[in-house]
């Protein structure tokens, strides 16, 4: 779908204009480093969002949140997406955006009342522990190291866990360990307890994730029977349940982040004279900024379908597969191009594509590498499992 409804249209220019008017002139405030915004940097971005009602949108309207559908956040968080701050401020931002999907669904009521409202709210932020080091796990989740032991009324974890985005300054954790049967298992915990150790946080190449990336290591954590999430033993099944949509908006928030990289090549190839002529007229130029528009078109075409597919209530995994890799990929030619377009000034950090540049390249790695996505889809056509 590409044809808007004139609520969709009015959604969209509403959360732009909450962009540009609150978002975007914070983006040189100086309370953020590159471990991503601060706390109170954030809990002002999430205020602003509160009073324009945009606070949270995609979580059930019994948590706090609009209960969005999937096109109404395709439409919504690629506006968002514009500005790195953009997603934070309606606390629409990986992880807690995947973990309010996964704790809505799972969760008991405890637990939503104990965390997930909380989150919904702003007032705490969360982490999802899952990768390891070698040879744990990474794009294959089955190599999982971190162990689950039943002792009494609890469960003893213990395991090395890193690249745990936003783990630094989360209150509470989803954590992945194996069971003693060979199956895996989802656990919530507080961080403020005996056993969770944050060890450091890790230089990353990106910046726009609050908390950074983390490693984490579980001495003896012990959790009680009533934090598991779900059951025992359906860790993958749950996993699932969270990454599909979870990678779908990641596509959302990056088509935004790209379209702002464009928009500002588009702008400079426009005024800049080169050779007696707008830069822009150069063939070489000019043709990079219209293969930008057939890529920006070519992701948001297929994000917009992946979102139908899911709001008609179907798995959608081999679907976000697709637009997973289509997205991550167009999206980084679109920044790229946009980076040669601007030449020396796009090396640094006067120019905001800069940022972008850096803080995209992952997105072709994280939630499933996309190779991991390839395999996944030749291996069900060939199954005929789609």
């Amino acid at each position: 779908m590409i044809t808007l409804s004139s609520e969709l249209l009015s959604l969209q220019q509403k959360v732009r204009d909450f962009i540009q008017q609150e978002v975007i002139p914070l983006e040189k405030d100086p309370r953020q480093d590159s471990h991503g915004p601060s706390e109170e940097l954030r809990q002002e971005l999430l205020s602003r969002a509160r009073k324009w009602g945009l606070l949270t949108p995609h979580a059930s309207q019994e948590m706090g949140g609009l209960a969005w559908s999937h096109l109404e956040k395709a439409i919504a968080f690629e506006e968002a997406g514009y500005s790195a701050l953009g997603p934070i401020a309606l606390n629409i931002h990986a992880p807690d955006e995947g973990n309010i999907h996964l704790l809505d669904i799972v969760a008991n009521d405890e637990q939503k009342q104990r965390w997930l409202k909380r989150i919904v709210s702003g007032e705490i932020r969360s982490c999802f522990a899952m990768t390891e080091p070698t040879p744990g796990a990474g794009s294959d989740p089955s190599m999982l190291q971190t162990t689950a032991v039943l002792d009494g009324n609890d469960y003893i974890i213990n395991g090395h866990k890193w690249l745990i985005t936003g783990a630094d300054g989360a209150a509470v954790a989803i954590i992945m360990a194996k069971m003693e049967d060979g199956t895996a298992s989802m656990f919530l915990t507080d961080t403020d307890v005996d056993g969770f150790i944050l060890e450091r946080n890790m230089n990353a190449m990106d910046s726009c994730f609050t908390g950074g990336h983390g490693v984490l290591r579980f001495e003896n954590l012990r959790i009680p029977k009533e934090n598991v999430l779900g059951e025992i033993g359906k860790g993958f099944q749950y996993a699932q349940v969270r990454l599909a949509p979870a990678r779908l908006t990641h596509c959302m928030r990056w088509l935004g982040q790209a379209r702002r990289a464009h928009d500002v090549a588009t702008e400079y190839a426009r005024n800049r004279q080169s050779f007696g002529k707008r830069l822009g007229d150069h063939q070489g130029v000019g043709f990079m900024l219209a293969d930008n528009e057939m890529d920006l078109l070519t992701t948001r075409l297929a994000v917009h379908y992946c979102a139908q597919v899911l709001d008609a209530e179907q798995k959608a995994n081999y679907e976000s597969s697709l637009v997973k890799v289509i997205s991550s990929e167009g999206i980084w030619r679109v920044i790229d191009r946009s980076v040669q377009i601007l030449g020396g000034q796009a090396m640094t950090d006067e120019s905001i594509v800069c940022k972008i540049f850096k803080d995209a390249r992952g997105f072709r790695i994280y939630d499933g590498a996309n190779e991991v996505h390839r395999m996944s889809i030749a291996r069900k056509l060939l199954g005929k499992q789609i």
